[in-house]
């Protein structure tokens, strides 16, 4: 091996220090040739307990917490060995994402856990459980989640694709409501995200003041409407929008209202929106588990960014966006060692993600 190349060293699951010369002639070295080391991936918007391919309000009215359970542990599994060491689950059943998450297994990546979403009855993944109305029902949810460890409160701002009743730019609750929500979280130390497809549910849970927006596609009952306005507010306030758009290459053009949203998210990073490259994993069969490196690719491409701004999308400043930061998404010493290597130079050609030669977990080798 020659001295002038760069060595991570590791020490009890962390990185110790990174080296540009000579080490202990006795530390054990692996030698990965030309390649890239790279933090992790971080997934900040997943569905463990989902089954891509099937039907969600049916699965979670018949599945057995056993059958869950053993879901997720195969999709947490499954995203580790693509490169994703860092899973937000944003939406489970009875908090059994947290159970997984409790249990800090060595084969699978580190789990932050929302529980079951607020939602209005009726409301966009009611199925999971967490219907709460306006009122004393919402902090009294955010209590309950608080008091079985979540790491997040999620809340529905506005309705989803994927649940009939709510459409994705109706608004479930309003200002004040996700206010209370906030403030009860807040303090609690837990942070909040809102789903809001609507530009109205986006407007508000920015008011608000929420630590992250997931998916702000602005759509409206024509299409997409994007208020500058706002938009220079989520970039003003630092809030993340979480895109959550990765999944699986098809070949196909874009549709056209898909084509409209991608152009939405183009201008908030242009206006320096922090935009978090992420998933949605679970929510249909393009969605698989590990969909994560191939959304980079397009992710980078459709909303315009360089090579490293698409990298640093799905590492850093996803891990920022997850409060974890501080420990993940870097190549630093004392943080953890959720080591990625790519074949040849990956800051020039992020496709070499779906290529992985190793995935490291805490400095251990998984794949």
């Amino acid at each position: 091996m020659r001295d002038d190349r760069p060595v991570i060293v590791l020490r009890h699951g962390r990185i110790e220090a990174i080296e540009d010369g000579p080490i202990d002639a006795s530390l054990p070295v692996t030698d990965y040739g030309a390649a890239t080391l790279l933090p992790g991936l971080v997934d900040a918007h997943a569905h463990l307990a989902f089954d891509p391919s099937g039907a969600p309000a049916e699965q979670f009215r018949h599945d057995s917490d056993d059958i869950l359970l053993a879901r997720i542990r195969e999709h947490a599994r499954i995203a580790l060995l693509s490169g994703v060491t860092t899973v937000r689950d944003l939406g489970d059943r009875g908090y059994l994402a947290l159970r997984v998450r409790d249990e800090r297994r060595p084969d699978l990546p580190e789990l932050l856990c929302a529980g079951p979403p607020l939602t209005r009855k009726g409301g966009h993944c009611w199925f999971l459980g967490g219907e709460a109305e306006p009122g004393a029902a919402l902090t009294d949810s955010v209590d309950s989640h608080v008091d079985q460890g979540v790491d997040v409160i999620k809340i529905m701002a506005t309705g989803g694709v994927i649940t009939p009743g709510w459409t994705p730019y109706e608004s479930q609750y309003t200002a004040a409501d996700l206010r209370t929500v906030v403030e009860r979280a807040h303090q609690h130390g837990v942070p909040v995200a809102a789903h809001a497809h609507g530009a109205d549910g986006i407007a508000a849970a920015l008011e608000a003041g929420v630590d992250g927006i997931e998916h702000a596609s602005f759509l409206s009952a024509g299409g997409v409407q994007a208020s500058d306005e706002v938009i220079a507010a989520l970039a003003a306030r630092r809030v993340f929008v979480g895109v959550a758009s990765a999944r699986l290459p098809s070949g196909k053009p874009l549709p056209p209202l898909f084509q409209a949203v991608a152009a939405v998210f183009a201008r908030q990073y242009r206006a320096g929106v922090r935009l978090v490259c992420s998933s949605d994993a679970g929510v249909d069969p393009e969605k698989p588990f590990d969909c994560l490196p191939h959304g980079v690719v397009d992710f980078r491409d459709v909303i315009g960014m360089d090579n490293l701004s698409a990298l640093t999308a799905a590492t850093s400043l996803a891990a920022d966006s997850c409060g974890v930061g501080n420990r993940k998404g870097r190549l630093r010493a004392g943080h953890d060692a959720d080591i990625l290597v790519a074949p040849g130079d990956a800051t020039t050609d992020v496709s070499a993600l779906s290529k992985l030669v190793a995935v490291h977990r805490a400095g251990i080798l998984v794949s």
